[in-house]
């Protein structure tokens, strides 16, 4: 009797290439953009209008991510569709199905070199952005890699990230979170 065991499950690392990746970075941008409302403690801070949005996720995105889309409305609802995959809810997996046929996933080689992308090569940009997006996220939960879809644990703060640690333990959207957190826990315990 043959025991096949793939290798990320002995180690716990996540086999996830680096373009696939980029597009779950990505994702999560689109959502700490357009959806969270607490960052760090506060109100988060987002541009008040829709350009100044698109062009912070533009950014974020830099060049080999295709146009990024003028419709900032249809980009938000994107990003909503998004939202509960970095969350945990239960819902999440069945809403990613719907977003990637609904935005027509399709795999397809386009470019010079070729790259592979999730999207039809005549896909309008915001169903191009749903669809890789959509696609990059429901390949790390297929792979058994939900878990390092996550919401900062701080409280006050919502901000959604990719965690790539060794051993998914990240728990902060970052070091000033993380400060905030140590710092509430150390007061409670000299209260205590």
């Amino acid at each position: 009797m043959t025991v096949t065991i793939e290798a990320w499950r002995i180690t716990g690392q996540s086999q996830i290439d680096s373009y696939v990746g980029r597009w779950v970075e990505l994702a999560a941008v689109l959502v700490n953009t357009f959806v969270i409302t607490q960052a760090r403690g506060r109100p988060a801070e987002r541009p008040d209008d829709d350009a100044a949005r698109l062009a912070a996720v533009a950014e974020a995105a830099g060049p080999g991510h295709g146009q990024v889309p003028a419709d900032a409305a249809a980009l938000a609802a994107v990003a909503a569709e998004l939202h509960p995959a970095f969350t945990a809810d239960p819902g999440a997996v069945a809403g990613l199905n719907a977003m990637l046929v609904r935005h027509g996933a399709v795999p397809c080689l386009y470019g010079d070199p070729p790259m592979l992308g999730f999207h039809a090569r005549d896909a309008a940009p915001v169903d191009a952005w749903a669809a890789s997006t959509g696609t990059a996220l429901a390949m790390v939960i297929g792979v058994g890699q939900g878990l390092r879809l996550r919401s900062c644990e701080a409280a006050g703060c919502d901000l959604v990230f990719y965690d790539v640690t060794r051993n998914a333990s990240r728990r902060f959207c970052g070091l000033s979170c993380q400060n905030r957190a140590k710092a509430t826990a150390y007061r409670a315990r000299r209260r205590a």
